[in-house]
């Protein structure tokens, strides 16, 4: 019986990472689209959510089952509240991305400022390498890794500061203004995937050290998770 559930518990790490997989590649998409402006990569994207929220269902369904059939215990316990917690945060994740699709289709047609664009996908690089960084981390159960993601997301945060200034810089063109607009509300997205991010990385954390804690100021010396 225990060999059983511990195969189960095995089975579901598996499918998150793969769910973790499917979000990589729709952001990936998201990214590719808003850089070539392809309308038709976003409507894929869009579309492709339908794969992410099947998997999302899946691994609630085999989470649930398994807690209606087993009991449970210490850090057995754990694993089975960080996955219903890292399943939820990956299934925001492909929202957003989502989100930057549907985006992209409304600024159709209007020109687009390319210091701007490339701010954007400087974002979309380090949202994917904490995304890869987080479900390393949860493999691996890795703290050392699940806490470097607050540095990495500190990255993505300067960019989207910068952002924000070269949109407002847009102020006296009306039409490139409301196109800053849109693409502020990209890299708010982008900035949300990275907080995801950070959040898995804290379900490690809990997971391995059975606390948990935010990492919140986890970057300075007197307040990181020892």
């Amino acid at each position: 019986m225990r060999v059983s559930f511990h195969e189960e518990l095995d089975g579901l790490c598996a499918e998150i990472q793969e769910e973790g997989n499917l979000v990589l590649r729709s952001l990936r998409a998201a990214m590719n689209a808003l850089a070539q402006h392809d309308v038709e990569l976003a409507d894929e994207v869009i579309a492709f959510d339908d794969e992410i929220d099947g998997s999302y269902s899946e691994i609630e369904r085999g989470i649930e089952s398994l807690l209606a059939r087993q009991t449970p215990v210490a850090v057995d316990l754990r694993l089975v509240l960080a996955m219903l917690h890292i399943n939820l945060h990956l299934e925001r994740m492909g929202d957003y991305c989502v989100t930057v699709a549907k985006l992209i289709k409304l600024t159709e047609g209007v020109p687009e400022k390319r210091p701007l664009i490339e701010g954007l996908e400087e974002m979309g690089d380090r949202c994917e390498e904490m995304i890869r960084v987080a479900l390393d981390s949860f493999a691996q159960r890795d703290i050392e890794a699940a806490t470097s993601l607050v540095e990495l997301d500190e990255l993505i945060d300067r960019v989207n500061r910068r952002a924000v200034h070269r949109i407002l810089e847009l102020a006296g063109d009306p039409v490139a203004h409301e196109w800053g607009l849109r693409m502020l509300l990209v890299s708010r997205c982008l900035e949300r995937i990275g907080d995801h991010a950070v959040d898995i990385g804290e379900q490690t954390a809990y997971l391995v050290s059975g606390e948990f804690r935010e990492f919140t100021d986890a970057s300075r010396p007197e307040s990181a998770l020892s």
